[in-house]
This record gives structure tokens, sequence and C-alpha cells, in this order.
């Protein structure tokens, strides 16, 4: 092998190297997306679920209901009508609100959530198609050397 076509292979090495970093570079920022992605799914089924709840919740009568206690344990207890629900709006703070301020609340979290959800799936293409290019890139040059191999 002539001494230009080993700088030649050195270089695509380097080069397929320095790829190869990107890529698990990418590929930890993938992960780390997709990480607040299921965190954020989560929010937002309890969201759903809270939503549910106080729509289902009545100001007129007492309702009966299950009350989790722990590693899927349930007592049943009866609900008082519900005039007021306490509402925690972070650092510590809660409030007490009417049941459609709670849900207007409640439904407000929940755009949100869906709005985070989309920023991460586009985010998580984005990358998935950064990826992509890298692969592709790095084929193509492993072709190359192959090419300058055999000659």
């Amino acid at each position: 092998m002539s001494d230009s076509a080993s700088q030649h292979n050195s270089a695509i090495e380097q080069r397929i190297s320095e790829l190869a970093q990107q890529s698990r570079v990418l590929e930890s920022y993938m992960n780390d997306i997709t990480s607040r992605q299921v965190a954020v799914s989560r929010l937002l089924d309890e969201a759903r679920t809270a939503s549910t709840t106080i729509q289902g919740i009545t100001s007129e009568s007492d309702s009966e209901t299950l009350m989790p206690i722990g590693v899927g344990l349930y007592l049943k207890t009866i609900v008082p009508p519900v005039k007021k629900i306490v509402v925690n709006l972070g650092s510590g703070v809660s409030v007490e609100k009417s049941r459609e301020d709670a849900l207007n609340f409640v439904e407000a979290r929940i755009k949100e959530y869906e709005v985070a959800l989309r920023q991460f799936e586009a985010q998580r293409q984005e990358i998935a198609m950064h990826m992509e290019q890298l692969q592709e890139q790095v084929n193509q040059m492993l072709g190359s050397a192959q090419r300058s191999n055999v000659q």
C-alpha cells in the first residue's frame, strides 16, 4: 500500500471515529428525550385521571369511592359533597379552588403536557434523522476505503 493510500485510510479512520462519537452523543440525547417523554406521559395520564375524577364527583350528595392506601390496597370510603378542591401550585403553595376552576387548571396542564409530548417527538425524529445521516456517511467512507484498498 502506498504512503498516500495509508494517509487516506488514516484520515478516513479518524473521520469515522469522529462520526461515531457524534452518534454516541446523539444516542445519549435521544435517551434523555425518551426519558423525559415517558415522565410527561405519566403526568398526562395522571392529569387525565384527575380531570375524570373531578368531573365525576358531585357537589350535591355523598359519593362512594375507593381510596388507594398503597401496594394495590384500597379502602371503600364516602366522599362528602365537594365544592372546593385544594390545588398545589408548586413551591409549597396550595390554594382552594372551585370544582370548575380546578378542572380548568387540570385541563390547562393536560394541554401543556400534550404540547410537550409533540415537541419531544419532533426532537426524537430530528435526532433519528441525524443519526441515520451519520450512519450513511460512515457507510460511504467504509465503502470508499474498501475500494481504495482493492486498487
